[in-house]
């Protein structure tokens, strides 16, 4: 197992994202392939029964999917970006977005953040999202095939995390849900350079909370089996800790907001 090393961690920062190559064994992923196959009801050798776009295959949680979410390589990455202990094993790797090569486009290519908890009296179909994060430590993005260029990768705006908190802090504690505040964070972040999350089988992203991310056109050749799992947080993240033991997630968080005060004050008071 290759440690996260401090480079990675500053990146993560910086960037809002990290890849971990080989992240899990790449016959895990094939294992956890052959499944998602057998989901389907589709042909992996006859592209005539790719019939849609998009095929959602629900919650995953066979004994490759729980290797492949806990292997010891993710947990010790868990508690360098998180914190020691303060996030929560994953079961399963939630639903999956199965993308194939098809000439009708998906409608769902938006920039957005995802949603991570319902408030009292919400709407249960849109959840929301509050500047400290509030039941969500990591956006990950597992890769269970080959993704190159032309296979649908998601689109990240890279750096975007740090647009993300000014815009959020106007909504308190009880947050705003994620189709609310997707223009606004669209257009906050519009001016970052985008990467694709390509790579192998077994290669994971490992994503700020608040990273702006979107989906795109597949137009390759070969069907993109990824999950795009929550790491939820084991307490409530703390944007002011009397101890200064801030988490990478928290420290990217704090850096949003006071780059975000300093582009909203005058310049005087900027420069004091």
């Amino acid at each position: 197992m290759v440690a996260m090393d401090h480079g990675q961690v500053e990146r993560f920062i910086r960037d809002g994202f990290v890849k971990m190559a080989g992240a899990f064994p790449r016959d895990t992923a094939q294992a956890c392939a052959d499944l998602l196959w057998q989901q389907t009801g589709m042909d992996r050798d006859d592209p005539a029964t790719w019939r849609q776009p998009v095929y959602w295959v629900g919650d995953m949680a066979q004994p490759p999917f729980t290797e492949a979410a806990n292997s010891p390589a993710l947990r010790a990455a868990f508690d360098r970006l998180t914190g020691n202990g303060r996030w929560t094993p994953r079961g399963s790797l939630g639903a999956f977005p199965l993308r194939f090569p098809h000439p009708v486009e998906p409608d769902n290519a938006g920039w957005h953040i995802d949603g991570s908890y319902l408030p009292e009296g919400a709407d249960p179909r849109w959840h929301y999202v509050n500047v400290r994060s509030k039941g969500r430590a990591l956006l990950m993005l597992f890769l269970f095939s080959e993704v190159g260029e032309r296979d649908a990768p998601t689109r990240i705006r890279v750096g975007s995390h740090l647009d993300v908190p000014p815009v959020l802090r106007r909504y308190g504690e009880t947050g705003v849900s994620m189709p609310a505040i997707a223009e606004e964070v669209a257009r906050a972040s519009a001016h970052r350079p985008i990467a694709h999350a390509t790579g192998a089988p077994g290669d994971v992203y490992l994503c700020h909370p608040f990273l702006v991310h979107a989906a795109q056109p597949h137009h390759g050749s070969r069907p993109r089996f990824m999950a795009q799992p929550p790491l939820c947080p084991s307490g409530d993240h703390e944007l002011e800790r009397a101890d200064g033991a801030y988490s990478p997630v928290e420290l990217a968080i704090r850096a949003g907001l006071s780059a975000g005060a300093t582009a909203a004050s005058p310049p005087e008071a900027a420069s004091r």
